[in-house]
């Protein structure tokens, strides 16, 4: 994911907005459904005992610490503002489809496909992953609809969820590619389910290793920075303006 919920611009004039109004009311419904979803995932992994207790605390500590950020170091100088940090192309809304299938729907595939096979295994090894991705875009979808976060604090989710999630790949590529042995004379369903796992666990960790270290770092954050610090320099340039100016008082040197 590379904020998936924040990242892609709109890019629309008032006329524009007008039109696609009833759309819009449309697609927040939408929204509104899947963050109940990624809220019913994350409860049923937590209670699951799927999830590793530092992968369950985890969001807690994210979740303080961007508050903290945008209280006492980051606030936010853009209330009532749109803050689209970066506005993709086509190519980009293509790259982010192919994150949330390869990082979302292909992992919740292959967990409750687990859950159906009775591959606790599987799902055990996966779960993490889901865990903190469903996590992920549901607070990137909460925070998109409050000014009180700054764009330096809404870029840092993505990445920092990235780079915890980076790890937890790493350990399902050590899960499914050493820890798990297909028999020998398994049957071709069976080898299939076992490959695809395999796959799937080392194209999670290709593709949010390209996004951090391509995407993410190089390009989204510092864009964030940039226009928070252009944000903050136009605020105290106004507010230069509107202070109003007190004039000098002429001093007289009296010569007695």
């Amino acid at each position: 994911m590379s904020g998936v919920s924040m990242a892609v611009a709109g890019g629309r004039n008032e006329t524009e907005k007008r039109q696609q109004q009833h759309g819009s009311m449309t697609m927040m419904g939408s929204l509104r459904v899947i963050e109940l979803q990624l809220v019913a995932f994350v409860l049923v992994f937590s209670a699951s005992g799927l999830v590793p207790l530092l992968d369950l605390l985890f969001p807690v500590f994210v979740s303080i610490y961007l508050l903290a950020l945008s209280r006492f170091v980051f606030p936010s100088y853009s209330h009532g503002v749109s803050q689209t940090i970066f506005h993709g192309s086509k190519a980009f809304r293509v790259y982010v489809i192919v994150g949330t299938t390869v990082g979302l729907f292909l992992p919740l595939a292959y967990v409750l496909g687990g859950f159906g096979r009775g591959d606790k295994h599987a799902v055990r090894s996966a779960s993490p992953h889901l865990f903190l991705i469903s996590f992920q875009i549901l607070t990137e979808n909460i925070i998109s609809g409050l000014s009180m976060f700054s764009p330096p604090v809404r870029a840092l989710v993505p990445l920092i969820y990235t780079v915890r999630r980076i790890f937890v790949d790493i350990n399902w590529i050590q899960d499914v590619w050493i820890n798990i042995i297909l028999p020998p004379n398994a049957h071709i369903k069976d080898k299939t389910w076992f490959w695809f796992g395999r796959v799937l666990a080392m194209a999670n960790l290709v593709y949010f290793s390209i996004n951090l270290f391509g995407f993410l770092i190089p390009r989204f954050l510092p864009r964030a920075f940039k226009r928070y610090f252009q944000e903050r320099e136009e605020i105290y340039a106004k507010a230069a303006e509107d202070k109003p100016h007190v004039p000098k008082r002429k001093t007289t040197n009296l010569c007695l």
